[in-house]
């Protein structure tokens, strides 16, 4: 089976980037454009992101995440410690993160270091959730394998009788890391693919570089 998509394409017009109009501090930048996209009807969740990870067998691997908070220091979301991405973190925290903004033609790509938040941080995100959700972080072993659903829903069930009328403390092996960034680029699409693409990139006084890629 194959699928010819060459003719699949689209001429991005809406924005452009421009050096003048961007700040010093990358962050800011995010913040304008993450308002533009949570405001906009054309992207369902503003705060949808993929992280990248390398694993253990030396591949790369992407999955999409909710980013819960961001920062001057960093971009923080919350996932099981154990789970692959919790592993591969562990062994190496060079991790990338993006969000992709179809409706807006933009994208912006964010690499740095990721680290566990305070614990206390951790347990207010957590006290926040619905106890659905709280139940969900104990029941799932994320990322290992189950013998069928029905495993996981009895795990649930039995909880769900366990913690009946009573307070749902944070597992230790769940809560958040904090993503903190190296480089930022941020790219605007542009008509014949002569897209805006500008990188800011941390330096050792910890000021932020700006440059302009090809795109």
């Amino acid at each position: 089976m194959s699928q010819d998509l060459s003719d699949y394409r689209e001429s991005y017009e809406k924005y452009e980037l421009l050096e003048g109009s961007c700040p010093e501090n990358p962050i800011e930048l995010f913040r304008d454009w993450f308002i533009d996209a949570n405001e906009s009807e054309m992207v369902l969740e503003a705060n949808a992101m993929n992280v990248a990870t390398i694993g253990a067998d030396g591949f790369p691997k992407n999955r999409m995440v909710l980013l819960k908070k961001y920062t001057h220091e960093g971009f923080i979301f919350y996932t099981n410690y154990n789970s692959e991405k919790g592993q591969a973190i562990a062994a190496n925290n060079h991790v990338c993160l993006s969000f992709f903004w179809a409706g807006l033609e933009r994208q912006i790509i964010i690499k740095g270091q990721a680290e566990k938040i305070a614990e206390n941080l951790s347990d207010g995100y957590f006290e926040s959730r619905p106890d659905g959700s709280k139940l969900g972080a104990w029941a799932s072993n994320q990322s290992s394998v189950v013998a069928n659903k029905e495993e996981l829903i009895a795990n649930l069930s039995k909880l769900e009788e366990e913690f009946k009328g009573k307070e749902i403390p944070r597992p230790k092996h769940w809560g958040g890391y904090i993503v903190k960034p190296v480089s930022i680029e941020f790219w605007q699409g542009r008509p014949n693919r002569m897209h805006d693409r500008i990188r800011y990139a941390l330096q050792k006084d910890f000021a932020w570089k700006l440059e302009r890629l090809a795109p």
